[in-house]
C-alpha cells in the first residue's frame, strides 16, 4: 500500500476508523508531532473531532542520552512513563532521573507553546482518545504515548497508523482498546518508502494546521 502524502494517509485512515470503530462521537484526536499531524488533521476534520498534539520527550540514561529510561508524555499534568527493564538494567539515580525529568518537561512545554501558544493540553479524561502517527517503525514513541494517555484517565484508547510492522504492532494492541492499521508489510523496511512523498513535515506547517482546525467546526479546545 503506497500514500500519496500524509494528508491522502490520514483521509484514507478516516474512512476505515468510520468504518470499523464504533461510537466515536464524544472522541477527541491527538496527533504525535511532526508528522503525525497532518494525518490526524484529516482524521479530525472527517470526525468533526478536536485536535491537539501529544508531545513525548525521552529521558535518557546517565552518559547515554539516546538510551531511554522512558518519556514524558504531554498531558495536563504530563506523564511519567518508566522503562522498568531498562531502569534495572542501568540503575540511574533518582537524582538523575528527577533532573532529566524536569528538562523533559521543560522542553515539552517550550515545545507545546511554539505549537499551540498559552492553552492547556485537551482534557483526555472520561474521553475517547485516538491517537495518531504517520507510521510505526519501532513503536517506542507510540507505546510510551498511550500508557501516557490511560494514566491521564482515558475512558477509551484508538491507536490509528496508516502501517507499522505485524510484530511491533501485536505488543501495541495490548495498549490499546482498538487499533487501525491499513498496512503491514512484510519484510518492513521504513515508512517513507510507502509514501510517494515523505518530505519533512516543519513545524510552521504543524502551527498552521493546528490553527486551521481551531476554526468553527473543529475547534482544537472543546
Amino acid at each position: 500500500m503506497t500514500f500519496r502524502d500524509r494528508r491522502d494517509a490520514g483521509r484514507r485512515l478516516a474512512e476505515a476508523l468510520q468504518q470499523t470503530v464504533p461510537d466515536l462521537g464524544d472522541s477527541i484526536v491527538v496527533a504525535l508531532p511532526r508528522g503525525g499531524v497532518p494525518v490526524g488533521y484529516e482524521v479530525a476534520q472527517a470526525l468533526g473531532a478536536p485536535l491537539d498534539v501529544l508531545i513525548v520527550r525521552k529521558i535518557g540514561a546517565p552518559g547515554h542520552p539516546e538510551l531511554g529510561l522512558g518519556a514524558v508524555v504531554d498531558g495536563s499534568p504530563p506523564q511519567v512513563v518508566l522503562n522498568s527493564s531498562v531502569m534495572d538494567i542501568v540503575k540511574p539515580s533518582q537524582a538523575h532521573v528527577d533532573a532529566e525529568t524536569r528538562r523533559q518537561i521543560e522542553e515539552l512545554e517550550r515545545r507545546r507553546q511554539a505549537y499551540v501558544g498559552d492553552g492547556p493540553p485537551l482534557a483526555t479524561a472520561d474521553r475517547t482518545v485516538i491517537l495518531v502517527d504517520d507510521g510505526i517503525a519501532t513503536g517506542g514513541t507510540v507505546r510510551a504515548a498511550l500508557r501516557g494517555l490511560a494514566r491521564s484517565r482515558a475512558a477509551r484508547l484508538v491507536l490509528v497508523v496508516p502501517l507499522a510492522p505485524a510484530e511491533i504492532l501485536g505488543p501495541l494492541r495490548a495498549e490499546a482498546d482498538e487499533v487501525v492499521c491499513l498496512a503491514t508489510p512484510d519484510p518492513f523496511i521504513a515508512v517513507g518508502l510507502h509514501y510517494v512523498d515523505f518530505g519533512q513535515t516543519t513545524d510552521e506547517e504543524v502551527i498552521a494546521l493546528l490553527a486551521e482546525a481551531r476554526r468553527p467546526g473543529l475547534g482544537l479546545r472543546s
